[in-house]
């Protein structure tokens, strides 16, 4: 079964270059994240901390995202990265993966609720991303698995992008060859799908002193 590029191992969380010193954005996901098959900072969360230095925020971006993780390893490698970067805001893309395998849509809003719950208890604000499947899963689960979603973001209060590769994967001309994974021209619209939801929770975490931009 195709995965979402599967990694023989773990790789370190990479932090964008942004403002030193400033409020944290962890970004907890998979291949979508970690830009597979294109350069790390034609990826969209590389766009995120340009857009940010040119807005003008201070926010450090730490991208811990790994192809082909899952939720239960997003959940394992968690813990650590909270205590490493005490993160302001936590932004977890997790899940593609398990419904690929195929896996019961509670047992993956199980582990990502349980994400949400220990990046908030952290301190963290959370932004949780979701993504749909190929059509080939069958219309069933793919809806169960669109709706877990929601589920998690209405049940733990975490704010919500539905879908990541909105207005991209219906185009076959932003996507790689693999038919999974977008291309780095792709990667500004999924930023812009992202931004409008992730921008408030930055400009919460700003120092009461600083511009909100």
């Amino acid at each position: 079964m195709a995965l979402l590029a599967a990694t023989p191992g773990l790789a370190p969380a990479d932090t964008v270059p942004t403002g030193a010193g400033g409020p944290r954005v962890l970004v907890l996901g998979d291949s979508l994240s970690a830009g597979f098959g294109i350069a790390l900072d034609q990826g969209w969360v590389g766009l995120l901390g340009q857009r940010m230095v040119a807005q003008g925020l201070p926010h450090q971006v730490i991208n811990a995202s790994i192809s082909g993780d899952t939720t239960a390893g997003g959940r394992s490698r968690l813990p650590a990265l909270l205590a490493e970067h005490n993160p302001a805001v936590v932004v977890i893309e997790l899940g593609a993966n398990d419904g690929l395998r195929g896996f019961p849509p509670k047992r993956i809003a199980a582990a990502l609720s349980a994400m949400v719950r220990e990046a908030r208890a952290a301190g963290a604000r959370v932004l949780l991303i979701g993504v749909r499947l190929p059509p080939n899963y069958g219309s069933a689960y793919a809806e169960q698995f669109q709706g877990l979603y929601d589920e998690v973001a209405a049940a733990t209060g975490a704010a919500l992008v539905p879908r990541l590769l909105d207005g991209v994967a219906e185009d076959r001309g932003l996507m790689q060859a693999d038919g999974l994974h977008p291309t780095a021209a792709a990667q500004p619209r999924l930023l812009d799908n992202v931004w409008p939801v992730l921008l408030p929770l930055l400009r919460e975490t700003l120092p009461a002193a600083a511009d909100a931009g």
